[in-house]
């Protein structure tokens, strides 16, 4: 471990129950019979306690390490994330290890082990502290999930080498095994087993999961579908911290289960607010909702298992602009033919304030071209985007940012997809745009706002009206005046550059809310006016777009 501080951190034991004091020194007692600690008299010392495991039905002693942890310069994740099971190949064989205390077998290097010091106070003190430091990884230190990543995945490599043929997907102690054979399995199974066993940690044999379900990583894997264990979702959240337990819970599964970011909008709208996580929060009847789709998600989708035989694809889906993607293969050989690799999901909060329907398409292009790469290393053989042909060719020549999406993509764009009840129903091709390109011949109206006066003119007639706010929210205000008044053919021509850019980004467009109301509420108005507009519009920004000087 590398220190940022060499001078000790002392941090005071505080008091602990009489039955917690107890169970205490017997947790102790069993740490210092398997040599995991020793007596101490080192100058650091943190304070411990111990909490009831009720899956595990035991007492666990836990070790406040937070102020150690502030000294200790941050390794960093090895894994920043989960191993996806929807890589494992379909039919293939399964077999899943358990690494018993994983931590307590690796040691800590000598030098560092009496920065873990504690004390294990008496009653009423009636003794001296009895203090003792960790031999081995403590739990809770900061740096303990990377070294215990490395170190397994150290113990693991010659294996990977070995049986180059089989799968191994590894997370902290989670080990899981595939192979295309019971043979084969057998064999990479023993090879791992006496890997881990040569590095000194302990598996149990009755623990070994060998079979055509496996559970891992709270996930059942089945021969070829994949569905989250039985999890509980707790429906009725009273504290920030809850509220952020259940979003844990359901961000877990949403990649498998396709719960769009919509659906949990009104649960992420409740983070909102104090930050103190013992801070009170009520469901609102749309959040309760959400829960109930979730829910019902949870007990009626899956996810698939991959079929390496066929190529990926991947679709966008959902009405504009709430998109949401889907990784996927198509086997035409089964009943239901379509297999779902992964769902691939726009932030919460857009980054801009304004963002047009080709910008939403594109991250999601990006973000499933880049999730393909880590999955599996290789590209779309297609992808079905939600865009007419003369669309999309109008897109790729002018759009920057769908061209930066596609760059180096040689497969196939199509708006053709497979016969399937989900596409039948989630595949929207985006509304056709009104904005024209060019000027029409049609009615064109001036506009000028100034804040200074708070006022709003267009110069169809003397139309005079309050407006509290800057220069662009009065300009914007007489913008949508116009968009209200005039349903026909319209140019628009206003001397505000940042109204002009808002207008020619707003169609179809999904908005961000902003901290300023009455600019939200003049966004809101305007995003919806233009994209149920029956006829087309032409927006022009000039440095004036009126004078009173004659001709």
């Amino acid at each position: 471990l590398k220190w940022t501080s060499d001078k000790p951190v002392w941090v005071d034991q505080w008091p602990l129950p009489k039955d917690k004091l107890s169970t205490l020194e017997s947790l102790v007692e069993e740490q210092l019979s398997k040599g995991n600690i020793v007596p101490s008299d080192s100058p650091w010392n943190s304070p411990v306690f111990v909490i009831w495991k009720p899956g595990k039905d035991r007492w666990r002693l836990l070790h406040d390490l937070r102020k150690i942890s502030e000294v200790i310069a941050d390794m960093g994740p090895l894994q920043p994330g989960l191993p996806s099971p929807t890589m494992l190949p379909q039919s293939w064989k399964l077999a899943v290890i358990d690494i018993k205390d994983c931590f307590f077998h690796i040691p800590l290097h000598p030098e560092d082990a009496p920065r873990f010091a504690f004390p294990v106070p008496s009653l009423n003190r009636q003794a001296p502290l009895r203090r003792f430091h960790w031999r081995v990884l403590p739990q809770g230190m900061k740096n303990s999930p990377a070294v215990c990543q490395w170190f397994v995945a150290n113990v693991l490599s010659p294996v990977r080498k070995k049986a180059e043929k089989a799968v191994i997907l590894h997370y902290m102690d989670d080990v899981l095994v595939c192979a295309e054979t019971d043979s084969y399995l057998d064999w990479t199974l023993t090879l791992t087993i006496e890997a881990i066993e040569s590095a000194g940690f302990q598996t149990q044999q009755d623990k070994i999961q060998r079979s055509c379900l496996v559970k891992y990583l709270r996930v059942q894997i089945r021969d070829r579908t994949i569905v989250p264990q039985q999890l509980t979702i707790q429906g009725n959240p009273r504290t920030l911290q809850e509220l952020h337990q259940l979003r844990g819970s359901i961000n877990w599964v949403r990649p498998l289960l396709g719960i769009r970011t919509e659906t949990l909008a009104p649960l992420f709208n409740l983070l909102i607010g104090n930050e103190d996580l013992d801070s009170p929060r009520t469901l609102t009847e749309e959040a309760h909702r959400s829960i109930a789709k979730v829910q019902e998600a949870i007990s009626k989708r899956q996810a698939h298992r991959v079929n390496t035989k066929l190529p990926f694809q991947f679709i966008v889906l959902g009405k504009c602009p709430h998109f949401t993607g889907l990784i996927y293969q198509w086997d035409a050989a089964q009943k239901d033919p379509l297999l779902i690799i992964e769902w691939i999901f726009l932030p919460h909060k857009p980054s801009k304030s304004i963002t047009r329907p080709q910008e939403l398409v594109a991250q999601l292009v990006m973000r499933a071209r880049a999730r393909l790469h880590l999955l599996a290393g290789c590209d779309f053989d297609c992808m079905n985007l939600p865009f007419t042909n003369s669309a999309l060719e109008h897109l790729l020549q002018f759009s920057e940012h769908l061209q930066y999406a596609l760059e180096t993509y040689s497969g196939k764009i199509s708006i053709n997809h497979g016969k399937h009840k989900l596409f039948n129903t989630s595949f929207k091709l985006a509304p056709k745009e009104k904005q024209s390109k060019v000027p029409l011949k049609a009615l064109t109206v001036f506009t000028d706002g100034s804040g200074g006066s708070h006022k709003s003119a267009q110069q169809w007639e003397a139309d005079v009206r309050v407006v509290e706010g800057s220069p662009q929210i009065a300009e914007l205000a007489v913008v949508i005046r116009a968009f209200e008044r005039f349903p026909e053919p319209l140019n628009i021509v206003t001397d505000s550059a940042y109204v002009a850019g808002v207008v020619s980004r707003a169609e179809n467009a999904l908005l961000k809310e902003v901290s300023n109301p009455k600019l939200y509420e003049l966004l809101s108005t305007l995003v919806y006016l233009l994209s149920y507009r029956e006829q087309p519009f032409y927006v022009m920004h000039v440095i004036r777009s009126h004078t009173n000087l004659a001709g």
